[in-house]
């Protein structure tokens, strides 16, 4: 559960529209791309940023609050194009939060050299209706926003289309495939959570008994376990913490809920973010450590900012969802003694304000994986070895056509395909190649003669996982 998330940006607001020199197109015969999404219904600029090679705009999609409701109230959404040339395959991408406006590539998008549309997710401000009824944030509304940004942009770009996204990303990409599976020729979701008993939690527990060293393993529970034996004294830095920089814990209900929070979500953020190339950065004896020493690692890997007001305020519409459909996890702490723990590992609940109603549907995520067993067609999902997410993923039956699951040996929340073995990299690399219509006859004959049809760049390629803190 813990923010499918994290220290993202909070992403700047649309008030006012900003218009910024257009950098050079990626090709001179579309010179008139802004023109022609410009011409789209609802779409207006906020901004043009120069990147070599590629046209990127960031732009408002008028969308229905209620897409029951399409001529009733509207809102305004941001999504942004990395234009490629109209020719080539488009990827939309999406992280399930705030959209950034700075150029990127997803994996995807540089396997098959083509354009990328990205979308933010409703009720992330600012794409949030004002005033915001919370029952119109669902998995359905959100698939049907990415529709009707497809179909308004399908015209422009009409080659084939991929849908991917990484965490609550891959979540959002599998959704949208289930509610319209005619609309893309391709899914390659990351690192997917599938909580489909949300009461049923025992492969969390399974995997935290199990993952990495024993030696690893100790080590970080003696640094939970002492956080918490040591609680006082190390509110009290948390106290002064809160007061220099002026954090509030009403959402919460007290600093000490909050804490206690942070240190149970210690083990879980470190296996996320690092792995066991960084076990030797964890004290060997926490019993010996010093003070700071335990919080500057519980601080390190799980962040004391977050579980403040200021800290869970952006990530609102996350909890809201984990608690009304998508679930989240319940660990136990057998190494930690009972006295010890006050709160527990606290549901979404604790996490959202209490003026927003939620109630949880236990049907919506069943539904999900239902069709996902029986109906996945060309569909890709990639877990990494030592991510907790991954101890509840999808699974398509016998019955799919065409997808895969794959696991990235000895990698995080940020696995990816590069990461692979070397023979489920290129039979997937050659099936993205495929699904997006761009596979050379070689790739189409032989998988092994797959890869990116776009070199790395380090400035749209790089990916700093601890900004993107997704399911946190």
């Amino acid at each position: 559960m813990r923010a499918l998330i994290g220290r993202l940006l909070v992403a700047m607001g649309l008030m006012s529209l900003v218009l910024v020199t257009p950098a050079t197109p990626a090709t001179a015969a579309e010179e008139d791309i802004l023109d022609r999404l410009l011409a789209i219904e609802g779409v207006s600029l906020i901004q043009e940023k120069p990147v070599d090679g590629y046209r990127y705009f960031v732009l408002s999609f008028t969308q229905p609050v209620d897409h029951r409701d399409p001529g009733g109230e509207t809102f305004q959404q941001r999504i942004t194009v990395l234009h490629k040339d109209t020719a080539r395959p488009t990827v939309f991408h999406t992280g399930g939060y705030n959209v950034s406006t700075n150029p990127s590539r997803s994996e995807p998008t540089r396997i098959v050299d083509g354009n990328q549309v990205s979308m933010e997710y409703r009720f992330f401000t600012p794409s949030r209706p004002e005033p915001a009824d919370w029952d119109d944030l669902d998995i359905w509304q959100a698939a049907s926003d990415q529709h009707a940004i497809f179909e308004a942009l399908k015209p422009i770009y009409s080659a084939n289309w991929l849908a991917t996204g990484g965490s609550k990303g891959g979540m959002t990409a599998t959704y949208f495939e289930r509610f319209y599976p005619r609309d893309m020729d391709g899914i390659v979701a990351y690192v997917a959570p599938n909580d489909v008993v949300n009461r049923e939690d025992s492969a969390y527990d399974e995997f935290f008994a199990t993952v990495g060293t024993q030696d690893c393993r100790d080590r970080l529970n003696g640094v939970q376990r002492e956080a918490l034996v040591r609680r006082e004294a190390l509110k009290a830095i948390y106290s002064d913490l809160a007061a220099a920089d002026g954090y509030t814990f009403e959402t919460m209900g007290s600093l000490d809920s909050a804490y206690e929070m942070v240190v149970l979500d210690y083990v879980w953020a470190f296996w996320q973010y690092a792995g066991t190339d960084e076990c030797m950065n964890i004290p060997a004896d926490a019993a010996t450590a010093t003070d700071q020493q335990i919080w500057g690692s519980i601080d390190y890997y799980s962040g004391f900012s977050f579980y403040t007001d200021q800290g869970l305020s952006p990530y609102t519409p996350y909890y809201y969802q984990a608690g009304t459909e998508l679930g989240a996890p319940t660990i136990g702490f057998p190494h930690i003694e009972k006295k010890l723990i006050r709160y527990g590992y606290q549901p979404p609940r604790s996490f959202v304000p209490r003026d927003i109603e939620m109630k949880f549907d236990p049907s919506a995520m069943r539904d999900v994986d239902s069709w996902v067993r029986k109906h996945a067609n060309q569909m890709l999902f990639v877990y990494g070895e030592v991510d907790p997410w991954g101890a509840e993923r999808f699974r398509p039956g016998p019955k799919a056509k065409d997808s895969y699951v794959f696991t990235a040996p000895g990698m995080n929340h940020g696995a990816n395909v590069a990461g692979l073995v070397e023979d489920e990299r290129e039979l997937a690399t050659a099936r993205i190649l495929e699904w997006a219509g761009v596979a050379s006859a070689a790739v189409a004959k032989n998988p092994e003669k797959a890869k990116p049809l776009a070199g790395y760049d380090a400035d749209l390629d790089k990916r700093d996982l601890r900004r993107e803190r997704a399911l946190r």
